[in-house]
């Protein structure tokens, strides 16, 4: 049984900086794509970053391009979301996904999902 595990959420003032993980276990990962999204209160879930297991790609949503990066630790089958630079706007409930195959922005093609954890940005 997959399953996804984030933490790392929490309360910060714009500006400063949050690491989220994404802890992934029931099989092997290899080949598949982790995404991140985050909802916010009345708005759909939206893409923001993806990596692949295998070969490192990742991808960024453009409003977070140059202030998160994602990453991963293959023996620890954690994924990260370093998020730097946190605007209010960030303000969400951030979702870890795996998808087999290549990565997507939409959520659609994700087959596994976590809870989420909650970032808030205060201005």
């Amino acid at each position: 049984q997959v399953q996804l595990v984030e933490s790392g959420g929490g309360l910060v003032q714009a500006g400063g900086s949050l690491r989220l993980s994404c802890a992934a276990s029931g099989r092997t990962f290899s080949g598949y794509a982790m995404g991140w999204f985050r909802q916010a209160p009345g708005k759909e879930r939206a893409f923001v970053a993806a990596i692949t297991w295998s070969d490192d790609f990742t991808n960024y949503a453009d409003s977070v391009k140059g202030r998160f990066t994602a990453s991963r630790d293959n023996a620890k089958n954690t994924v990260y979301l370093q998020m730097n630079s946190l605007k209010p706007e960030d303000t969400a409930v951030y979702y870890c996904a795996a998808k087999t195959g290549p990565y997507s922005a939409y959520p659609t093609r994700y087959n596994y999902w976590g809870q989420g954890t909650q970032v808030t940005v205060s201005s």
